[in-house]
């Protein structure tokens, strides 16, 4: 299902995107606070398959990004599932290329998943795992009308309901 903002579109993330998924975990600083295979490259591009071609159920998964100025210019995906690939909980999370930080991108994209996940799947709630030396990436989940939830250590869980959402002012 493609999706689509003011100014991006979204659509499934396949297979021909993992050179491009991979190339962006690559630039500096975009995996910084994220766990994952970064160092080992077999593990990382398998890590990033492994990611594409899982089923997360209907209406949930990846999105990769795509601006609709430059719409075959890959700048980024965002995701909706289950928290860590296995649930129950449902993640919402975003990552872009560097060159496209900063300018509402992640968010823009971001609030069309709460749009789908709460008006047309009809999904309770989202959480998003962040890190809390992500200034940016809480910047985001506080711009979508996320809110501090738990507190563990050096991640910092937001979440938001779907009555949080239905009472947003800018939706």
């Amino acid at each position: 299902m493609i999706l689509e903002t003011e100014r991006l579109w979204l659509r499934p993330r396949t297979l021909d995107d993992l050179e491009d998924c991979f190339a962006m975990d690559r630039e500096p600083g975009v995996t910084d606070f994220v766990q994952g295979p970064w160092a080992d490259e077999a593990e990382h591009r398998a890590f990033i398959h492994d990611r594409i071609t899982m089923d997360y159920g209907p209406g949930l998964g990846y999105w990769s990004l795509f601006l609709k100025t430059e719409p075959d210019s890959f700048i980024g995906w965002v995701l909706l599932i289950p928290e860590d690939a296995v649930g129950p909980e449902i993640e919402i999370g975003w990552r872009l290329k560097p060159a496209f930080w900063g300018r509402g991108y992640a968010s823009e994209a971001a609030n069309a998943l709460l749009v789908h996940g709460f008006e047309k799947m009809k999904l309770p709630g989202f959480i998003a795992c962040i890190d809390a030396r992500n200034i940016g990436s809480l910047a985001v989940a506080r711009k979508i009308g996320m809110c501090p939830h738990k507190d563990d250590n050096d991640i910092v869980q937001y979440a938001i309901t779907a009555d949080d959402f239905a009472k947003r002012p800018h939706r």
